[in-house]
């Protein structure tokens, strides 16, 4: 797989920062969907092909890493934040930030919320993606709440942060890899997109390159973690009768318009 050579700056952004923003350099411009995760590599994995999709689909997409990945036991935070940068090329991605918060040290506090809900009045997003509220990493336990605190405050008009208030429409949590029975609210078709999404995946060479393991994502196992990835896109098209698709769950009940065009067979 080929990633991008040619890097843009990776900006990270801390609570300083986020406390005194200029008219010039703004924290981010304004997308349609906003995918936030804890780490690095978190979206790529997650929902890829989701946001290869979006963004050929015309609308404008955006990345929010809360870490930079400091305290992996591969790779820096340096590196991580170039191969970031060429994956969200390789996604078409309008714009990543990073918010600057300590690996495997997040908290859920006022002043996190705080700055996330800076980025998030930035981004001004319709849509986030958040992780889902269990895992076995407490950074992404603490990251699907931490997004959903900040994104009620972030259209609160007397919260003292950057920013005019912005309150995202769909909050949608990422279900892939998850091993309790959590049946998905509906499964995204990935399968045109399958393949950016492998590259995407394959630019963090740092973090995947040789593995067959990966924490609560892939248990382990003979195979590569590339084809672990790709399995459980296989897994989740077969729901819905597609080679390969990523899932989701919505807390809210889904609406239909048209019963009679609903796709996926029954029989």
């Amino acid at each position: 797989m080929h990633c991008p050579s040619h890097l843009s700056t990776v900006i990270i952004l801390t609570r300083d920062t986020v406390t005194e923003p200029t008219h010039t350099e703004p924290l981010a411009p304004p997308v349609d969907l906003l995918a936030i995760a804890a780490h690095r590599d978190d979206v790529e994995l997650l929902v890829g092909g989701t946001m290869a999709r979006t963004a050929a689909q015309g609308y404008r997409t955006g990345i929010l890493d809360l870490t930079a990945g400091e305290r992996g036991t591969d790779g820096s935070a340096h590196l991580r934040g170039e191969e970031a940068d060429a994956a969200a090329k390789v996604l078409g991605v309008t714009a990543r930030r990073n918010a600057g918060l300590p690996d495997a040290g997040l908290e859920n506090t006022y002043e996190t919320r705080r700055l996330v809900a800076s980025f998030i009045r930035a981004f001004r997003p319709r849509v986030i993606i958040l992780p889902y509220v269990t895992g076995r990493h407490p950074d992404h336990r603490i990251a699907s709440q931490l997004a959903y605190d900040a994104s009620f405050l972030a259209g609160l008009a007397k919260l003292d942060a950057p920013g005019e208030p912005h309150r995202p429409h769909k909050l949608l949590y990422a279900l892939t890899y998850r091993e309790d029975p959590v049946k998905p609210s509906f499964v995204v078709d990935i399968t045109d997109y399958i393949e950016t999404k492998m590259q995407a995946v394959h630019c963090y060479a740092s973090q995947f390159d040789g593995k067959t393991w990966g924490g609560e994502v892939y248990p382990g196992g003979d195979r590569p973690l590339y084809d672990q990835v790709r399995m459980h896109a296989a897994r989740y098209g077969s729901l819905i009768r597609t080679a390969y698709g990523e899932p989701f769950h919505v807390v809210e009940t889904m609406q239909v318009d048209d019963v009679v065009a609903l796709p996926v067979r029954s029989i």
